[in-house]
């Protein structure tokens, strides 16, 4: 007889797309746990089904209350609870970190089974750099919001991934070119299902094939991260000086900008002795 799970809450990553990705520790806990807090149940039913699970489920998302949180909370005393996701990890993009900070200040143990992602995935198919990442979720839907929220992210130095939906990939894909310029990407959709594709392209050229037909599942955009920034130019050089020299001294405007620009600290130096003499 296998010993009972420890009381607490143990995150569960389930399957993206192929049902076998469940791993073996993840199945024997959706099979052992005393209740599973599910996205939506017949999601989930489908994947305890398979794995021949009878663990009873409750709903668990964003419309779940405080009042509901803290009734699971009270639970993890004495049980063993899992939360899963529709699916991939849960509490990417997903309203799971505030039961994970609720049980934690309670005192309750947390314990988390990694598995698949759909970001992480992406980036493996991607072909684009992986060293440094963002992962920025859905975009807003409204133009002007979503505009000022690539905005934010257009000097970010690293591969930005985002979820979106079909009907929106079009126009999403524009709006990134529109922020962030010509730079090299890719549409992941699919992933690990039986349909699974990897487009890949600049954004305008993905913008263009995704904007004529929408396409179904769900989607990954991977944007690959800036090409290198011009050297500073003289003028850029003195306004940036000339504003550090306002409230700092010459040595503390030189790192200041140095920083700021990316240029020689050396260089930003004797600039800023030019300028002062």
């Amino acid at each position: 007889m296998n010993e009972p799970l420890p009381a607490g809450l143990h995150i569960v990553a389930t399957p993206i797309g192929n049902l076998g990705d469940l791993s073996p520790r993840a199945a024997d806990v959706l099979r052992r746990a005393s209740r599973i807090l599910a996205e939506d149940t017949r999601v989930t039913g489908k994947l305890l089904a398979h794995i021949g699970s009878e663990v009873p489920m409750r709903r668990y998302d964003d419309h779940s209350s405080d009042v509901e949180r803290a009734r699971i909370v009270e639970r993890l005393a004495g049980e063993a609870i899992a939360l899963v996701s529709d699916a991939g990890t849960p509490l990417i993009s997903d309203p799971g970190y505030k039961l994970v900070r609720a049980a934690r200040a309670a005192g309750h143990a947390v314990f988390t089974l990694p598995g698949p992602s759909a970001a992480i995935a992406a980036l493996t198919l991607a072909g684009l750099p992986t060293d440094r990442f963002l992962f920025a979720g859905f975009l807003p839907a409204r133009a002007k919001a979503r505009a000022e929220a690539i905005s934010e992210m257009a000097a970010v130095r690293a591969t930005l991934v985002f979820y979106e939906s079909g009907p929106r990939l079009g126009e999403s894909l524009k709006a990134l070119g529109n922020g962030l310029g010509e730079r090299e990407a890719a549409v992941a959709r699919e992933i690990s299902k039986l349909h699974e594709e990897c487009v890949t392209g600049s954004l305008a050229e993905l913008a263009d094939r995704y904007g004529r037909v929408a396409p179904k599942g769900e989607i990954v955009i991977v944007v690959g991260p800036p090409g290198e920034a011009p050297p500073a130019s003289e003028a850029e050089l003195d306004a940036a000086i000339e504003a550090a020299l306002g409230s700092m001294t010459a040595s503390e405007a030189a790192a200041a900008v140095a920083r700021q620009l990316g240029v020689p600290r050396k260089r930003a130096y004797a600039r800023v002795l030019e300028l002062i003499r």
